[in-house]
């Protein structure tokens, strides 16, 4: 008798060991594929645990979605389940998970956003990284509330968008982004302009002398020099004659940047500074910060003309008759290399 009862003692002592170590490796032994990096996932708001634990099968995340299920229905983690982008290492266990997803500990998204661009692009990358949609970014810019709020118009508040990488929470909201994009901004402004400058512009008025700059040239080394030449003419009461504003007018008008004709410079636009004198009505492009710091610094010179020399840099001029010559010096080079190819 008594060795029947240490049998039946044995088994159970056995029995209760392997549902030990059962439960140990449900919570505590990895869950995840063999995935060599880092691996991500979104989680809308609204979706349950179940789907996300599919999502987590579908996105090569998780080996047992079983165990994981079991797991949160015992505990009650998988009811507690955030929205949000989170990322996931291999070897994770099912506990790591859970407190992951229910914790709430995301991991920010990456936004690049790139200079010298219109707002459609800005609001398609940005949108690309995050969970509400381009619509809903180029709203954001379009709020005349939102623009009065961080300082300026609607007409402007896309030029804030400083080219920089920025990180968000997946789930920010546009008009988040479109504040902090614009602090962002204000700070790298106030560092750069101190002591005020030459002309007395207000902000947004720098940011259309920058976006000018911006789209005229990608060499950093002569944007101080072209910002130069710009707040000259702009000093002096001349017409900017700034291609970039007839470019943009035609964007507007055409929907697309094309080859400009002379016939282009008569444009009846309001941004046309061929035919009217002082700034464009608002900028022209997004600058980056190199752009807006020429602006706020610019090169102190006698230079009003400039002309392209065919490699990315420019031929600056004091005179008309200095301008033409260095236009007709570009013309003919351009001849040159057209009839040795």
């Amino acid at each position: 008798m008594k060795g029947v009862l240490f049998k039946i003692g044995l088994g159970a002592a056995v029995a209760v060991m392997l549902g030990f170590i059962g439960l140990y490796l449900v919570v505590f032994a990895s869950n995840t594929t063999d995935f060599s990096d880092t691996k991500s996932i979104q989680i809308p708001k609204g979706t349950s645990f179940e789907s996300t634990i599919d999502s987590l099968y579908a996105q090569d995340i998780v080996e047992s979605t079983r165990t994981l299920s079991l797991m949160g229905k015992l505990t009650g983690w998988g009811n507690q389940v955030k929205a949000g982008n989170y990322n996931f290492e291999r070897g994770q266990s099912n506990y790591d998970i859970l407190q992951t997803l229910r914790r709430g500990l995301q991991t920010p998204v990456r936004v690049v956003i790139p200079p010298g661009t219109r707002k459609d692009v800005i609001a398609a990358v940005v949108a690309s990284e995050m969970a509400f949609e381009k619509e809903d970014f180029l709203a954001a810019l379009a709020d005349s509330s939102l623009a009065a709020e961080l300082g300026t118009d609607t007409l402007h508040l896309f030029a804030y968008m400083m080219p920089e990488t920025y990180f968000f929470y997946w789930l920010t909201s546009p008009e988040n982004v479109v504040r902090k994009v614009k602090q962002s901004f204000d700070s790298f402004y106030a560092e750069n302009a101190q002591g005020g400058n030459a002309q007395n512009l207000s902000a947004d008025e720098i940011v259309r002398v920058a976006s000018l700059v911006e789209w005229e040239s990608d060499l950093v080394s002569e944007r101080p020099t072209i910002a130069g030449v710009y707040l000259n003419r702009l000093r002096d009461g001349w017409r900017l004659d700034a291609d970039p504003t007839v470019q943009f007018a035609l964007i507007q008008v055409e929907g697309q940047k094309r080859r400009l004709y002379f016939r282009d410079y008569k444009i009846d636009h309001p941004f046309n500074t061929y035919l009217f004198r002082g700034l464009p009505p608002g900028p022209v492009t997004n600058p980056a910060p190199t752009a807006v710091a020429a602006a706020l610094q610019p090169e102190d010179h006698g230079y009003y003309y400039f002309v392209a020399r065919g490699d990315g840099s420019h031929t600056f001029s004091r005179t008309l008759r200095e301008h033409n010559r260095a236009a007709a010096d570009y013309r003919r080079r351009l001849r040159e290399s057209a009839s040795s190819n």
